[in-house]
């Protein structure tokens, strides 16, 4: 019987970040992790949908009893300012024991890792069961033909995960200081204010859709949406902008916008917070006279995946490792964790994620090593 030898997870790492993936070119990421997972014996399928690329890579047979999924995302944010990094972006360059590049913490060396990890544990130790890893190309885009379609894929095919982590960056200041249980929702509101042109001397004689705006932008954000619910804080409403593009100072305009952004918890629906901000709106046009349409796009609703034994087995095998009991949190922005939560249970654990999407993103060698690790024990307890 050959040798043993572990897979290096930031070998792995440093071959996808040298993989150019901005979002959305898949830059050649997926089919270097294709490559490598069949080479281990994973069944591997493309999944591209929309001009997206996605990977559906199983070990095992299709619809066992025990199946523990991984999703996760090749795809990276572009680099801006290249002349602003001190590295090359692409080039996985090591320095002080630090990788730098595009990706590098968000999330190629979460995909490193537990491929590295579920790798191994196949050869040594066979699951009765299925390892499944959905990989999108399409998680810093619009997200539509990405985890998406691959969910939709898996549900024609009767692919199926009885339980899903989910590796994105988790941890704000320690590796396992945090793991994510559940996700605000997010909602953007896009208010277009029509009212009647004037001089602004005389106001009287106009309508002004800048007040109204105004107006609605105190009465949104005068009271708290909620004080917060048993696992999540309070939900937040932020003020992104308020415009018409006048460049005349005596010219009271036509038409204006603003646009809000919401993060909000479990006690609310993207339904709901539609109907409250409809309502304060209507309030307002009504008052005014001023007419004012709103446009909602919902980025995705609260979920929770109530504290229970997948997100033990998670936090011992974290605390195993590292030492540290992770925090069950709700905070930050949407994952795709949004679309995997009505597939089957999720919870989200990776790296510390302080350098994500900024100029010389880079993760330190050793924690890719011990986030593997962490996967490691995590599939060991689960199919224990």
């Amino acid at each position: 019987m050959p040798e043993f030898v572990a897979v290096d997870p930031a070998a792995l790492t440093a071959d996808l970040i040298r993989c150019a993936s901005v979002t959305p070119d898949e830059g050649g990421a997926l089919v270097l992790l294709e490559r490598v997972l069949s080479g281990a014996g994973f069944d591997c399928t493309r999944v591209d949908r929309g001009g997206v690329s996605n990977l559906f890579a199983r070990w095992g047979k299709r619809g066992a009893n025990k199946s523990f999924g991984f999703n996760g995302h090749t795809d990276v944010v572009p680099v801006g300012d290249v002349a602003a990094w001190t590295q090359d972006p692409f080039g996985a360059a090591v320095v002080d024991g630090w990788m730098y590049g595009r990706g590098a913490t968000d999330m190629k060396s979460g995909v490193a890792a537990f491929a590295a990890a579920a790798m191994d544990f196949v050869r040594q130790t066979p699951p009765d069961g299925s390892i499944i890893l959905a990989i999108t190309g399409d998680e810093e885009g619009d997200a539509e033909h990405g985890t998406v379609a691959l969910l939709d894929w898996m549900a024609g095919q009767g692919e199926r995960m009885t339980h899903c982590l989910v590796g994105e960056p988790t941890c704000p200041n320690e590796l396992g200081d945090m793991m994510k249980i559940g996700r605000r929702g997010s909602l953007t509101a896009f208010f277009t204010a029509v009212g009647v042109q004037g001089h602004s001397a005389y106001p009287h004689r106009a309508k002004n859709p800048m007040s109204a705006l105004v107006k609605l932008m105190t009465r949104l954000e005068e009271k708290p949406l909620d004080e917060g619910t048993a696992h999540f804080d309070a939900s937040t409403l932020a003020i992104t902008t308020i415009d018409c593009g006048n460049p005349a100072t005596n010219v009271i305009p036509a038409k204006g916008r603003a646009t809000v952004n919401i993060r909000f918890n479990d006690a609310h629906s993207g339904a709901s917070v539609t109907a409250w901000l409809q309502d304060h709106a209507a309030a307002v046009a009504a008052e005014t006279g001023v007419q004012i349409d709103m446009r909602v796009q919902i980025a995705g609703e609260s979920f929770l995946t109530p504290p229970g034994d997948f997100s033990t087995l998670l936090a011992e095998a974290v605390q195993a490792e590292t030492g540290r009991r992770p925090e069950f949190s709700t905070s930050g922005g949407t994952s795709d964790a949004r679309f995997v939560k009505d597939h089957c249970p999720v919870v989200e654990f990776g790296l510390v994620g302080k350098t994500m999407h900024q100029v010389d993103e880079r993760v330190e060698v050793a924690q890719i090593h011990a986030l593997k690790a962490i996967y490691a024990r995590v599939l060991q307890a689960y199919f224990a």
